[in-house]
């Protein structure tokens, strides 16, 4: 019986998707589809909030590894030794005989991928309590102060803001504040 096993490939960190396309077209050219069903840089999506912007990143979770989905008992020497072969490439785990991941553990990692899909994004750098943010819009525009409370599902912050020499509770979104530096 095939089984589609994963199998976890080591390459040089920051060079993860240039050789994820480079093995998609080895993949393609050398018609191993049936063998090689996916290639995957496992990634959650996080965000920044960069001058009021909410910028949208992809961050790995696995720096440094690709995993592969391959049927186990088709994936042959010649498919092994070429993908290892590539510049960037450091081996796979368990070198010329790869060991297929744990079920467990590839469901880990993809689980961890597809949650990230699912629930959006989460921050980068998530605001703290006690933490000092600069109002950069709405009406207390320029105004300092410090967060009192965090509420992550609706980007939501509670800062107390000094005003007349008073501090006051304002309610901003996330938008409308960034961090002091």
């Amino acid at each position: 019986m095939s089984e589609k096993r994963w199998y976890s490939l080591r390459v040089i960190s920051g060079k993860e998707r240039k050789i994820k396309e480079r093995i998609e077209l080895e993949v393609e050219r050398s018609k191993w589809k049936d063998v090689i069903t996916e290639v995957l840089v496992p990634s959650e999506k996080v965000y920044k909030i960069r001058n009021g912007k909410k910028v949208i990143l992809e961050r790995n979770i696995l720096p440094g590894y690709i995993l592969i989905e391959a049927v186990s008992d088709k994936f042959t020497p010649e498919m092994i030794q070429s993908i290892s072969g590539m510049t960037n490439v450091i081996h796979f785990l368990g070198r010329d005989k790869p060991i297929p991941m744990q079920e467990h553990e590839a469901n880990r990692m993809l689980g961890k991928v597809d949650e990230s899909q699912e629930v959006g994004e989460s921050m980068i750098e998530p605001f703290l309590v006690g933490e000092s943010v600069k109002i950069i819009d709405g009406p207390f525009n320029e105004f300092v102060g410090d967060i009192k409370e965090v509420n992550e599902e609706k980007k939501k912050l509670k800062v107390i803001v000094k005003i007349f020499g008073r501090g006051t509770e304002v309610e901003l979104n996330f938008m409308q504040v960034e961090k002091q530096s």
